[in-house]
């Protein structure tokens, strides 16, 4: 998913400049890019078996990182990077950022390899709301009636999928609330730190952890890179590739579309990887799974009717200044 600059957790988008047509058309087919390359992830994931979640955690952020210094370094814009770094309050936050993005890459995952695909797509569709709460509960923000109905409704949810399954949706909710907080410290220091250069540092700060994880697999199950094939090596390398040029995608997006288009194109992944558990993969749908879904579904369109609503009403009241 996104490094979730996505729509801010009030759901009330500030007036911007109108976007040009071109920009517009750019902008629209970049962010299908980026959240269409998300919504595959699943599947390039299970083409990584037999390696496990805690090998190919670890690959990814060493080839995330050698990703990005090749792009930093043909972009020339290693520059970026010595900035952040000069910044310690600034490059600890980066590195916050990087323990809750390797947290959902982690629970991601472990979910896709264990023929849980739709759980993580339920992780993303409660994703907007998760960041909805967290504007109250750490932003101090107070949301709008529909917003609060929004939230309980995901929560009655919650509480349907954990007593029809007798346990709690832990993955689920794991997914939502890491990426959650990951998007909101990516908020925070977005207009300081770029796409690649935010990836760049994360993944230099969890290079410790890969390194630890990868000793730990090949002294107990036994590292499989480069041992099953030569088009298993070439997908786990290319793992960086599947993780940046997303973003970079997502970036384009951001600067060009107008934040409610973008907060709409953002439920593109979660269906895609829904469609793909429960079609192709034929994960288990009974009742209560369906009903858990389906209030999430019923949340998300109050949801998103209010941010629309509230966005032009945000354009009726600035119109007449401009």
């Amino acid at each position: 998913m996104p490094d979730a600059s996505s729509p801010s957790p009030s759901g009330s988008p500030s007036p911007s400049p109108r976007p040009s047509a071109p920009g517009v058309r750019s902008g629209f087919i970049q962010a299908i890019g980026a959240y269409g390359l998300w919504g595959f992830l699943p599947v390039y994931f299970l083409v990584l078996a037999p390696s496990g979640p805690f090998e190919i955690v670890a690959f990814r952020i060493l080839f995330s990182l050698v990703f990005c210094a090749l792009l930093l370094t043909v972009t020339r814009s290693w520059g970026a990077v010595v900035a952040i770094v000069r910044s310690p309050r600034l490059l600890l936050t980066v590195g916050l950022a990087g323990v809750f993005i390797y947290v959902n890459w982690q629970v991601y995952i472990f979910a896709v390899l264990t023929d849980r695909v739709l759980e993580g797509a339920l992780g993303y569709f409660i994703n907007p709301i998760v960041t909805v709460l967290l504007g109250v509960l750490i932003l101090r923000e107070r949301l709008r009636p529909a917003q609060w109905v929004a939230v309980a409704i995901s929560f009655v949810a919650v509480l349907v999928l954990a007593i029809g399954y007798g346990t709690f949706p832990w993955i689920s909710l794991a997914l939502a609330f890491s990426f959650g907080l990951y998007g909101l410290i990516k908020k925070r220091v977005g207009p300081r730190v770029d796409a690649v250069s935010g990836l760049s540092l994360e993944t230099a700060w969890l290079t410790p952890v890969a390194v630890i994880q990868l000793a730990v697999v090949g002294s107990s199950t036994g590292i499989l890179f480069g041992s099953v094939s030569v088009g298993h090596t070439l997908l786990v390398i290319g793992s960086g590739v599947i993780t940046a040029v997303p973003l970079l995608l997502f970036a384009g997006a951001a600067r060009r579309l107008p934040l409610i288009t973008l907060g709409l194109v953002q439920y593109l992944a979660p269906l895609l990887q829904f469609a793909f558990g429960a079609f192709v993969l034929r994960e288990a749908m009974p009742p209560e799974r369906w009903v858990g879904f389906g209030l999430v579904w019923v949340a998300l369109i109050v949801l998103t009717v209010d941010m629309v609503v509230s966005g032009r009403s945000a354009r009726r009241v600035v119109r007449p200044l401009t």
